[in-house]
């Protein structure tokens, strides 16, 4: 069984193109060839082998392989004891990122997941996704990310290698949350927090990759911001400390002057 699905037109980061459950017959095999998006494949029993960049690799129930876009590989059933695997079907600019983060990469394509069956289970739901109608694309969305979480919480850590870009990953992951959350009372125990990094070593990797600490971008987002509403909107001076995060308007124009050399009441009246 396999179920094809048309290019996502909303989740552009990621978005599932097929999924599907086989059994497959003794000696069944596909390619050589490529595939466009990527192809996570995760046994459910039986055996088999996969061959990719030169390499062959012996494979068993709890066990998965990686196809990569564009990347020839070649996949065949024992003739004893045939596989039978599922498998999703996805692409988006986080795709990549995301297996890298569980350890799956064209050199590494070897998923290990023997801990439960939440990844069948998965699959499983997105097979009964066919009777939402207007929700469907968001569920399907939403349960990739939940398979994908799982394998990234449970698969092996990221080689060195790959270690940079998680570490760019964790930073734009700061700037996205301020971003969407400057105007609320956010600590930087509460950014560490949603991220998932302890306090000191998240510092740490965003002032050495930023030039700045997280509490010196944030204040300076936040007078970045007002200067905007000052600039587009009748707003009172309190309005738009309340609006970027200072309940205080007093500490707002004090830090806003150390920023921007005037207080805000005068840069306002600037021509």
């Amino acid at each position: 069984m396999i179920e094809y699905l048309p290019r996502s037109k909303h989740h552009s980061e990621l978005y599932l193109t097929q999924f599907g459950v086989e059994d497959c017959i003794p000696g069944h095999d596909y390619g050589p060839a490529v595939r466009e998006h990527y192809l996570l494949h995760y046994i459910l029993d039986g055996e088999g082998i996969y061959e990719v960049g030169g390499k062959r690799y012996p494979l068993r129930k709890g066990q998965g392989f990686l196809i990569c876009p564009d990347v020839v590989t070649y996949y065949q059933a024992d003739t004893a004891r045939p596989w039978s695997y599922c498998w999703v079907g996805f692409h988006g600019t986080l795709a990549e990122l995301l297996l890298k983060q569980a350890g799956l990469t064209q050199s590494s394509p070897i998923l290990h997941y023997e801990k439960d069956d939440l990844i069948y289970q998965y699959l499983q739901m997105m097979i009964e996704s066919k009777s939402y109608l207007k929700a469907q694309e968001a569920r399907l969305t939403g349960l990739l990310y939940l398979m994908l979480s799982l394998i990234v919480e449970f698969g092996p850590a990221a080689p060195p290698s790959e270690r940079e870009s998680l570490a760019e990953m964790y930073v734009e992951k700061v700037t996205d949350f301020i971003e969407m959350n400057y105007a609320q009372k956010i600590t930087i125990e509460d950014i560490a927090r949603f991220i998932g990094l302890n306090r000191s070593y998240l510092g740490s990797l965003f002032k050495e990759r930023m030039n700045t600490s997280i509490q010196e971008y944030l204040v300076r987002y936040r007078v970045n911001k007002a200067c905007e509403m000052m600039d587009k909107a009748d707003l009172s001076i309190g309005d738009i400390s309340r609006s970027v995060g200072y309940s205080d308007p007093l500490l707002f124009s004090k830090v806003f002057k150390k920023l921007k050399g005037l207080s805000p009441k005068h840069y306002r009246m600037k021509p």
